[in-house]
């Protein structure tokens, strides 16, 4: 069982984790996370800790908001997660929710790359002056 911050305690299975090698920025003792929806048919999703219930995060795609957004992945960080073919990528952004919806913010600085075939992920700090860690979502 997993106790969540949105979801009370759900049962997941050792598949649905995703593996970050050196946990993400802020957090690097967290390793471990699940996806879950945020709810039926919406496109954000929660990036939730294995190991601390209080700690998850808003994310979505950032292709839902942002049409234009790409970002080269260089060849250490594509070694890492193991990537062999661009199908197997999922990216996601965390999200800063505002009280008003429309002032909520994307982080398109440092997406979130999974390799879907092996549950391996890392937060990538791009260094493109384009993009800021608070974007307000279109």
């Amino acid at each position: 069982m997993l106790k969540t911050k949105y979801h009370g305690e759900i049962e997941i299975n050792e598949e649905q984790i995703l593996h970050f090698e050196s946990g993400i920025p802020g957090f690097l003792e967290e390793k471990q996370f699940v996806i879950l929806p945020l709810k039926e048919d919406s496109p954000f999703l929660i990036l939730q800790s294995v190991a601390t219930s209080e700690l998850a995060f808003v994310v979505t795609s950032p292709f839902i908001f942002f049409k234009d957004y790409e970002f080269n992945l260089d060849d250490s960080t594509a070694d890492k997660l193991k990537l062999e073919k661009p199908e197997d990528v999922q990216v996601m952004v965390i999200l800063t929710l505002q009280d008003k919806f429309e002032d909520s913010t994307a982080n398109l600085q440092a997406p979130i790359v999974v390799n879907e075939k092996t549950n391996l992920a890392k937060q990538v700090i791009l260094n493109d002056p384009a993009y800021k860690t608070k974007h307000k979502l279109n």
